[in-house]
């Protein structure tokens, strides 16, 4: 959360941002206890077989994961997104600026839904070679481990760290990528939805891990990459937990 005073014009954003935060969980519990009480692609999947996909399997699957991601990464950009609002205030027309910030959001909301795309694809090629039990977790230990090994090691490499650096430091985004008028919401909304895609994708895999609809899971990865983006000490808390994957990758690797 931003650590100066919000205007008076925030507060209704705050709310708005929190209130789809809150939504998309509660979408999230909800589909999961529809998929979990369908059956159909479960059933193949518990006895060993490849689940054939229809389009309304992979619609569904395909929002499952924009609605995760809303509900797992808005919170973080909370800071970045109050403190553009305040900028704009300083440049811009009330109408305009609204719409800029608007735009901000939807172009960071775009990023992630294209990954949500990707990871879609993923998932079916998972299920495809029957690596996926019907809760969407590993069911082999060197796919898991493979994965807590690469978000491990991605921990330690500064691609990682420039990436963290620019989401935990919104003015100094805002600063060195600042672009005039409304279009510059939606170009900066995009740039900053990359860094912070940059700096979380292989965290995301590791939903593989704990299994995709385990709903406790995804809220400590989510609230895992909201410390490492507010805390003070959040390029050492990274470091950590990326020994800690990778000491779990290789225990795993090792039973």
């Amino acid at each position: 959360m931003p650590h100066w005073p919000l205007h008076r014009e925030q507060w209704p954003v705050l709310l708005c941002l929190l209130a789809l935060t809150g939504l998309a969980w509660l979408v999230l519990q909800r589909m999961a206890e529809q998929m979990a009480a369908s059956g159909g692609m479960s059933d193949l999947a518990m006895a060993g077989m490849p689940m054939p996909w229809s389009l309304a399997d992979a619609l569904l699957m395909l929002s499952m994961w924009v609605v995760m991601m809303i509900g797992m990464m808005l919170p973080s950009a909370l800071p970045m997104i109050l403190l553009y609002q305040q900028m704009l205030r300083r440049y811009l027309a009330t109408p305009q600026r609204h719409l800029a910030l608007l735009l901000f959001c939807l172009a960071y909301l775009v990023v992630w839904g294209s990954f949500s795309l990707i990871a879609t694809a993923l998932q079916w090629g998972l299920d495809q070679l029957a690596l996926l039990s019907p809760a969407m977790r590993s069911q082999s230990r060197w796919l898991a481990a493979g994965l807590l090994l690469a978000a491990g090691v991605y921990q330690w490499l500064p691609g990682k760290a420039a990436c963290l650096a620019h989401c935990r430091g919104p003015a100094l985004f805002l600063m060195s990528h600042w672009r005039p008028g409304v279009a510059g919401g939606w170009r900066m909304g995009l740039s900053h939805g990359l860094y912070c895609l940059g700096c979380c994708w292989a965290l995301m895999g590791l939903l593989f891990v704990g299994g995709v609809m385990n709903l406790l899971w995804v809220a400590l990865i989510g609230a895992y990459v909201l410390l490492e983006k507010v805390l003070p000490h959040g390029r050492w808390l990274s470091r950590l937990a990326g020994l800690l994957l990778i000491v779990w990758g290789f225990a795993l690797l090792l039973t």
